[in-house]
């Protein structure tokens, strides 16, 4: 029996601005120990390992998160990962396309941890913004970008079909974390990967509105440029 994934809000949303935090990190875990998402006002990137939430902030520094901070968008899901593959020196469109070819998952969800070691890995962070909240394509012209030129650490990626792109990503979503904690983010590209690849499959989505958010539920999203916006934004 698979694990389903859990999801708050949907990218969509945040596009013409909609960043009020409406679930709390406390209320996320209860729903898994490993996942990804962004802060209020899309105060810097998050990550879960082994139930401890940790934000890499616009500064680059790594900050374990209270569980009072609260979320417009997160994944998460208890984690049951099954080795897939090791890796080496794979750089990131290889690896994404093997692991597709291997698992015949490319229309459903999936997630996957690499835990190793990465060259050429470049990562963001956005400053936290404050009520009335700008676009994201305006909030993302002021992110903040790192690199490394070799670090080991855990990348996890959430995996979503074309066919949800807007309420996710349509493709790999990943974050960062390294080992020494000194260094994360949002990542947006690396060169290669060596270490090992986990694969966890998902059957089914819990998805999650903020249906007590009265900017949510009275936006009218016909007017949103949402999937050009997001692939923007990621990339």
């Amino acid at each position: 029996m698979t694990t389903p994934l859990f999801q708050h809000g949907t990218l969509a949303l945040l596009v013409p601005g909609l960043l009020d935090g409406t679930l709390t990190m406390a209320d996320l875990l209860t729903h898994g120990d490993t996942g990804i998402g962004t802060g209020e006002g899309l105060d810097g990137e998050l990550i879960i390992l082994a139930g401890v939430p940790y934000q890499i902030d616009s500064t680059g520094r790594v900050n374990h998160v209270p569980d009072d901070f609260t979320l417009p968008f997160a994944n998460s899901h208890f984690a049951a990962f099954t080795p897939l593959l090791t890796a080496t020196h794979r750089d990131r469109r290889d690896l994404q396309a093997a692991v597709l070819a291997q698992t015949h998952s490319a229309n459903t969800f999936f997630a996957l941890r690499l835990t190793g070691t990465f060259t050429a890995l470049t990562t963001r962070a956005v400053p936290k913004s404050a009520r009335p909240y700008q676009s994201l394509a305006a909030t993302a012209k002021r992110q903040s970008v790192f690199s490394r030129e070799r670090t080991t650490g855990t990348l996890l990626s959430y995996y979503a079909p074309q066919v949800f792109d807007g309420v996710a990503v349509g493709g790999f979503h990943s974050h960062f974390l390294a080992a020494d904690h000194a260094f994360g983010g949002h990542v947006l590209d690396f060169a290669t990967f060596s270490g090992d690849v986990a694969f966890q499959q998902f059957d089914r989505l819990e998805q999650q509105l903020p249906t007590q958010n009265q900017a949510f539920m009275t936006h009218d999203f016909s007017h949103d440029a949402i999937l050009d916006d997001i692939h923007h934004a990621e990339n």
